[in-house]
């Protein structure tokens, strides 16, 4: 059905001027950056066919390069830029919201706002450290390893080196999981222990591991999952 055979009310952008963003689905909000459809698809078909692409999940558009939106049938050069642009806005109206270097970083929760805008989205792990002072605020942070879908690798004197470089007091660990699941996995709690010695070693202190996903966070230091 193209958009024309709909009713006023039911069409996205005159939905959205009328309701408001919020009674617009997923579909919608992308029908309205795509404005027009092809020839044996409307404007909403091609959205909708975005969404399934993604299973639903608007995380996993962050991995979607030009490329990969001009393969998909009906979208060429224009509306591929419009969208990722549109991602990247997204992006960083979060990490404006998660400027929060001035403040003194004493739960997990805030590991997960400062953090997010850099990991969420990411389909490959990527392994950062936060370098407190002694009030527990933000001295330094460093991304230690970008690596697969399934581990990193962390390196315990790079970390204990920029830290003490830095003079920092203390550390924390964090690292995220493409797979949507922050619950640690052996690996990740071996490589907890042994940082955990290696800092203690040189009068340093592992405040805490967090673990970030799109779909929560897991902390070691309350050894609890939480799902924002």
């Amino acid at each position: 059905m193209k958009i024309l055979d709909l009713h006023a009310s039911e069409r996205p952008r005159e939905k959205l001027l009328a309701r408001g963003t919020a009674a617009l689905s997923d579909g919608e909000l992308i029908a309205i950056l795509l404005r027009t459809g092809t020839a044996g698809a409307s404007v909403l078909d091609l959205a909708q066919s975005l969404v399934r692409r993604v299973d639903g999940h608007l995380i996993r558009f962050a991995d979607l390069t030009l490329d990969d939106l001009c393969s998909i049938r009906g979208i060429g050069p224009d509306k591929a830029a419009t969208l990722v642009a549109a991602f990247e806005l997204g992006k960083r109206f979060v990490e404006d919201l998660s400027h929060l270097d001035d403040m003194p970083i004493t739960h997990a929760r805030t590991v997960y706002q400062l953090m997010l805008p850099r990991l969420k989205g990411l389909a490959h792990e990527e392994c950062w450290a936060l370098f407190l002072n002694a009030a527990s605020q933000l001295v330094s942070t460093r991304r230690l390893s970008s690596g697969g879908t399934s581990e990193t690798v962390v390196d315990n004197r790079i970390i204990l080196a920029e830290a003490l470089g830095c003079h920092s007091r203390s550390i924390i660990l964090v690292h995220n999981h493409p797979n949507l699941n922050p619950l640690p996995s052996p690996a990740d709690i071996e490589s907890t222990r042994r940082l955990h010695e290696a800092a203690k070693s040189v009068d340093l202190t592992l405040l805490d591991h967090v673990i970030i996903s799109g779909n929560g966070y897991y902390s070691f230091a309350d050894d609890k999952l939480y799902r924002p």
